[in-house]
């Protein structure tokens, strides 16, 4: 297995600047030819990011931003690395066994425990979105605590379209309301920057020429914070949704994904609706 090597990053850049007091780590997705696809690689290359800026005392907050027009496109489905191509962050078991065994475990380590992992990092993440995100992209941003978009930024989940029932972490309920969310999955309609700050899954939109300069002045507003009561200030807002039931939720939604995945298999073969339309 492949351990990750912050020097010799291929789907990231990461640099940290004004590092000391009040340094700011930054995470750029770095794939702007795939529209910065979310491959295995990607996504170990951003844990590892993200645990070196969560253990460096010359870090107080961590941006997360995206070269090219787009944010993210989702999943790379002409992904080349397995799971098993690189050091396993959880103890997740099955990812050789048969039938849906593998996918479930597969995609219980790089989505949903991984995602959850970041949610949950001792340091405020802040995220800079323009252009699109699609599917597998929002929860990168779900799992910051605070959501810049672009005005150009619009955002869709049309994977009930393959016959699932939405992404692998499945936080929309709790990103823009049962009701919205319900529409947003049933019809894979986009969702505007300005109605995502409207439902509160976006705390700012900022002109697109703006959106670089607008995140890092508030990361270093943030960062003039204290360390400690900043953890505890985000562990506190977490905590507050982990006991309405937010966790439990999310793995049943994931259990239900997985449901969808092993029945396309034996009605077509593979695991989506081969029928599906793109949005």
């Amino acid at each position: 297995m492949e351990s990750i090597d912050l020097s010799n990053l291929r789907t990231l850049h990461y640099a940290v600047e004004n590092p000391g007091d009040n340094g700011i780590a930054v995470v750029t997705l770095n794939r702007p030819e795939m529209r910065n696809a979310q491959n295995n690689r990607m996504t170990y290359e951003m844990n590892a990011c993200f645990n070196d800026a969560s253990r460096r005392s010359d870090v107080k907050v961590i941006v997360l931003q995206a070269d090219g027009p787009h944010f993210c496109s989702g999943h790379d489905l002409k992904e080349t690395e397995g799971v098993g191509t690189f050091d396993l962050v959880f103890p997740v078991a099955g990812l050789d066994g048969k039938g849906q065994e593998a996918m479930m475990a597969g995609e219980e380590e790089v989505y949903l425990n991984m995602t959850w992992r970041w949610r949950n990092l001792p340091k405020p993440l802040l995220a800079a979105a323009q252009g699109k995100t699609i599917a597998g992209g929002l929860p990168l941003l779900w799992c910051a605590d605070i959501i810049i978009a672009a005005d150009d930024a619009i955002f869709s989940d049309p994977v009930v379209a393959f016959g699932v029932n939405g992404v692998e972490y499945f936080a929309h309920p709790w990103e823009v309301g049962p009701r919205k969310a319900k529409e947003m999955l049933f019809t894979g309609d986009w969702l505007s920057a300005a109605d995502a700050k409207q439902l509160g899954m976006v705390n700012h939109v900022v002109p697109k020429d703006e959106l670089r300069t607008f995140v890092m002045a508030m990361a270093a507003k943030i960062a003039e914070k204290p360390a400690f009561g900043l953890k505890l200030a985000k562990e506190s807002v977490n905590q507050a949704l982990e006991a309405q039931g937010q966790w439990t939720a999310l793995r049943a939604a994931f259990s239900l994904q997985h449901l969808a995945h092993a029945n396309n298999r034996l009605k077509f073969g593979i695991p989506i609706d081969p029928g599906f339309r793109k949005p």
